[in-house]
């Protein structure tokens, strides 16, 4: 099987995007015990937080070398699991994959009595006494030492898969993936969120135990100094590559990644709930979860208007789908913001778009319905596959659009959409990733060889009718124009909807282009050319070289830089795709 590929001689896709800085680190649990064994001995009591995923019996292993004394779980100080589950079911709700966005705080998990008998017990053990556990910080003394032990999402999420890790607060780990997920989208991660946020300026070192029995541990000035350093400059976050039932084989050879995997259907790249950052730090790669960045930086890395609209929400995500030798995305819909409010207490919806960085000749993509068909015969058809007991003719009910490299689709929420085979795209959606209502999954197994859920009832509700052919060629499909060019580039608007924040430029230059981030965070991806170098118009950051379908982003506070191509693509044209908060028509 020929597969179209546009690339480079060798890739030069950089899979571990880093921020380089000096400071203070330990590697290994016979360091890091050490420290921790000072600690205890100078009578301050160990407290070492954590987010949930973090892999708690190897740390607890460790400090059951030094601890002579006191040793509280936080585990064994929660409510009862029974309890636990009763006080979360409205969040986690019985349906297989959605819930609902929590009000609860960590406060709620502890029992009082339990809580209040273990302060009394680390207060008379007059120092040296150690907690660990999710939610250890509400029990820090005044002259304690607070560690924290952080996890990113996306390595959380890859903990659930192999069932090695427990919810907050119970143990679940037998669950399937779906079932874990949900909990944890819709519940724990928001609780640890906001407890860690109240935490930043207590917490004296962070651990970092990623890779297990590697872990590193930093001091806050050089945690700190990663942190400001990086929101200081373009930057990457850390990309991870998931395999799909559609998958292809286009990222395999442009992000050289593993090639007796069998296909990757996903490369999350600029995911900050989810990805890692990486500080490296004296030559050794330190990992954390990227949101620390938008949870302490929100206002210079968003911009105040994005900020004021979104709070401490990155809200534009960047992902990669590759269907190259693969197969059709599911068939599927996005809901409205009334409807995801409503259902699942998101405060705004799944608005995207499809940008085609390549295609071979037979690529294509459903997009809107078809002028005049019945609805009625097209949700029965729907409710039938869903039976299994026909398959969905999507083709009878939606345009089926021929593809070609550099395509932009635009996909408010509402409108019924599917990437097909041979394909490259870039999706360019506002932050929530979770809600697909996935109505036709051409009759196939997902990779655990079970049915994927399908939604035709949820997809039902929120299926904007009205956009049919005519809509979507008017308003959908390679909606561009030229806003402005120069000498030896042009810049072109190619959406997003109206109905959609998010705004998208396109650049073609051979020669310097200058940018201006607009007091909105800038996400930008090289879709065209080798690499590209990043620069600032008044020395305040270093030069920044980006490579092909790499995804980069400039925080809002540095106001104006220049684009240009370097290396290999001096002289030649290149393109770059960029995002940002649109706040004016």
């Amino acid at each position: 099987m020929f597969i179209h590929i546009e690339m480079v001689e060798k890739s030069n896709y950089d899979k571990y995007p880093s921020t380089k800085i000096s400071g203070w680190m330990l590697l290994g649990w016979d360091g890091i015990i050490d420290k921790f064994k000072q600690i205890i001995e100078s009578d301050k009591a160990l407290i070492i937080d954590m987010y949930v995923g973090v892999h708690e019996e190897e740390i607890i292993t460790e400090l059951k070398k030094i601890s002579t004394g006191l040793l509280i779980n936080t585990r064994d100080l929660f409510k009862p699991e029974e309890e636990i589950r009763k006080m979360t079911q409205r969040f986690v709700t019985n349906d297989p994959l959605f819930g609902y966005v929590t009000c609860l705080t960590m406060s709620d998990y502890f029992d009082e009595v339990k809580l209040s008998k273990a302060k009394e017990a680390i207060a008379k053990s007059k120092g040296g006494g150690i907690v660990v556990g999710c939610g250890a910080s509400l029990l820090k003394m005044d002259d304690s030492c607070l560690v924290y032990a952080d996890m990113a999402r996306w390595e959380h999420q890859l903990r659930m898969h192999k069932k090695s890790v427990r919810a907050l607060g119970l143990d679940n780990s037998n669950e399937d993936f779906a079932s874990q997920h949900k909990r944890n989208y819709f519940n724990d991660w928001h609780i640890c969120d906001a407890h860690k946020d109240q935490l930043f300026d207590k917490i004296d070192f962070w651990l970092d135990t990623h890779i297990e029995d590697e872990p590193k541990l930093i001091d806050k000035e050089t945690f700190y100094k990663g942190i400001d350093q990086t929101v200081k400059k373009p930057f990457r976050v850390v990309p991870f590559f998931a395999p799909a039932p559609w998958g292809g084989q286009w990222m395999k050879e442009v992000c050289d990644l593993d090639r007796s995997v069998k296909n990757y259907g996903w490369c999350f790249d600029c995911v900050p709930e989810e990805n890692s950052l990486l500080f490296e730090i004296n030559g050794v790669l330190f990992e954390l979860p990227s949101i620390n960045l938008v949870l302490l930086k929100s206002r210079e890395l968003l911009g105040e208007p994005v900020e004021s609209r979104f709070g401490k929400e990155f809200p534009i995500r960047f992902d990669l789908l590759d269907t190259f030798g693969g197969g059709y995305l599911s068939f599927q819909v996005h809901p409205t913001t009334q409807y995801i409010r409503k259902n699942f207490g998101m405060q705004y919806t799944q608005d995207e778009s499809y940008y085609m960085i390549d295609a071979a000749e037979d690529a294509t993509v459903y997009l809107g319905l078809k002028n005049d068909i019945d609805k009625a015969e097209m949700a029965n058809d729907l409710r039938l596959a869903q039976k299994g007991e026909k398959a969905f003719d999507a083709e009878k009910y939606a345009n089926r659009l021929s593809v070609k490299k550099h395509d932009h689709f635009l996909i408010p929420g509402g409108t019924v959409h599917c990437s097909g085979p041979e394909g490259l795209v870039l999706e360019i959606s506002s932050t929530p990733n979770h809600f697909t209502f996935k109505m036709w999954d051409w009759g196939r197994l997902g990779l655990d060889g079970k049915p994927r859920p399908i939604n035709v009832e949820r997809g039902l509700d929120v299926i904007d009718w009205k956009r049919d052919t005519d809509y979507t060629m008017k308003n959908l499909v390679n909606h561009v124009s030229i806003v402005a060019e120069g000498d030896g580039w042009i810049e072109e608007r190619t959406g997003l909807h109206v109905n959609e924040f998010i705004e998208t430029r396109r650049h073609r230059f051979s020669s310097k282009v200058t940018h201006k981030t607009n007091n909105s965070v800038n996400v930008l991806n090289l879709v065209e050319g080798e690499e590209i170098i990043v620069e600032s118009v008044n020395n305040s950051f270093a030069p920044f070289v980006a490579h092909y379908a790499e995804t980069f982003i400039i925080p809002a506070w540095l106001g104006e830089y220049t684009i240009r191509p370097y290396g290999k693509s001096e002289g030649k044209e290149c393109m770059t795709i960029k995002a940002y908060v649109r706040f004016r028509q």
